[in-house]
């Protein structure tokens, strides 16, 4: 029998967490996010995205953790690529935009696992599919998900107007409604691995 790969997960207490100035989204609308989508992919192309997963553990059960935005949006850290970017570097800059702190010094060393899901978004609507339908010749974009190794202890700078949330996977399952098809399937995608519970 095959192995499942292992992935550390180390309490939620062991990690600190400060502020930073605020990110401000782009969009006040998703109808603002969709046309400036559209108007990229005039000037870019295809739009390219990578997200992480960072996982904790509480109670000996996984987090993940996800940027709140408001009451009730929330979002995996991550971003859209630049043109001709690597997709590994380009998470790392994006996680360290999101989450890293002021200097280089509480930058968190971001070990880049393996992509879990690819999702697709056909057009300039606000549904993706985990594949791309066949009579789809042009996708608007393709969304990667990586899962990323934390260290044992790290410092996380959080936008003043963002909130970082540990959410249980049992929280996450299948809760489409809440969460959204991307972040809802993630406890599928990670049943594959065997989560190693550190206590320390």
């Amino acid at each position: 029998m095959a192995m499942s790969q292992v992935v550390n997960t180390y309490p939620l207490s062991n990690y600190s967490f400060g502020t930073k100035e605020p990110k401000l989204e782009k969009d006040t609308s998703v109808a603002d996010r969709l046309a400036r989508m559209k108007i990229n992919y005039m000037k870019e192309g295809m739009r390219t995205s990578v997200e992480g997963i960072l996982l904790v553990q509480e109670h000996n059960h996984p987090h993940i953790l996800l940027l709140q935005i408001g009451n009730t949006f929330c979002k995996l850290p991550g971003g859209r690529l630049k043109p001709g970017e690597n997709e590994v570097d380009g998470l790392k800059r994006k996680l360290t935009s999101k989450l890293g702190g002021n200097s280089a010094a509480l930058v968190p060393d971001w070990k880049v696992g393996e992509c879990v899901a690819t999702w697709w978004r056909p057009n300039f609507e606000t549904m993706m599919y985990p594949y791309c339908p066949p009579h789809i010749t042009k996708p608007k974009e393709c969304k990667r998900l990586y899962i990323v190794h934390l260290s044992e202890k790290e410092y996380f700078a959080v936008p003043k107007n963002l909130k970082l949330l540990a959410v249980p996977l049992f929280e996450l399952y299948d809760n489409v409604q809440r969460y959204g098809p991307v972040i809802s399937t993630i406890p599928q995608q990670l049943s594959r691995f065997h989560f190693n519970m550190i206590s320390s």
